[in-house]
């Protein structure tokens, strides 16, 4: 499905990250693990199918350092095919007590990274008349807000504005540009939760359990793929029901 496509994948060295990498990997394509973690990209890398999957350890909120996966990238035989950004980060507090780093730090990885990979990307595309697709991992916070989340809210809910906005302007560029919105998924983080607030979060899901990371990477694998080849702009839930 994806043979001969090249992918990078921001975030790709853990949780839901990883399994859009082996998702990917799995329907043929290339793989460009990007993390800031090495031993957690090589980690990923390592249990990919196929062949050409490597690693980039990166810090997706530095200039420099998209620079360098710029000149990575011109190391292979063609340009990306599909962008994942996946990267994010939390860093609850509420309102009133929320410091001025905890709101930056998180505006940074979360939506400024999207700016940055997604525009080193689309130049590309672009410029070699490739096709592109852009998948942003948003959230569905950024739809129906959480408490004690105002930092990551927005920045989930700029996310959604990006990928509008960017699908607009790229539309007759052969460059895709959707979003997926997760919600309560099984991850080392919700695992580690007290039992009576995993309970309380699983009640609020009609389907009355956690999303699985493979369930988010399915989602991907369909906007990244040319079986969504008419479909830009878009918010995929993917939420068990949760938000509607």
């Amino acid at each position: 499905m994806l043979s001969s496509k090249l992918a990078i994948v921001t975030g790709g060295g853990s949780g839901i990250g990883r399994a859009i990498c082996k998702k990917l990997a799995d329907s043929g394509a290339q793989v460009i693990v990007a993390d800031q973690n090495k031993s957690d990209a090589e980690n990923t890398v390592n249990s990919l199918s196929g062949k050409g999957n490597s690693s980039f350890q990166m810090d997706v909120c530095k200039a420099d350092d998209v620079l360098r996966l710029q000149e990575f990238i011109h190391s292979f035989e063609h340009p990306p095919s599909i962008l994942v950004n996946c990267a994010g980060i939390t860093q609850d507090s509420t309102l009133l007590k929320m410091t001025q780093k905890q709101w930056q730090d998180v505006m940074n990885v979360n939506l400024n990274s999207v700016f940055m990979m997604s525009q080193l990307v689309a130049r590309q595309a672009v410029n070699s008349k490739a096709p592109l697709s852009i998948v942003n991992v948003s959230s569905i916070v950024g739809k129906i807000g959480n408490f004690g989340q105002t930092n990551y809210s927005a920045t989930k809910a700029g996310v959604i504005g990006f990928t509008k906005s960017a699908a607009r302007e790229l539309a007759t560029k052969n460059v895709r540009v959707n979003a997926i919105l997760p919600g309560f998924i099984r991850t080392p983080m919700t695992e580690a939760m007290p039992p009576k607030v995993l309970e309380t979060m699983i009640s609020m899901v009609p389907q009355r359990r956690l999303g699985e990371p493979e369930e988010i990477a399915n989602a991907v694998l369909f906007l990244a793929s040319d079986m969504s080849s008419y479909v830009t702009g878009t918010t995929l839930e993917v939420t068990g029901g949760l938000g509607m």
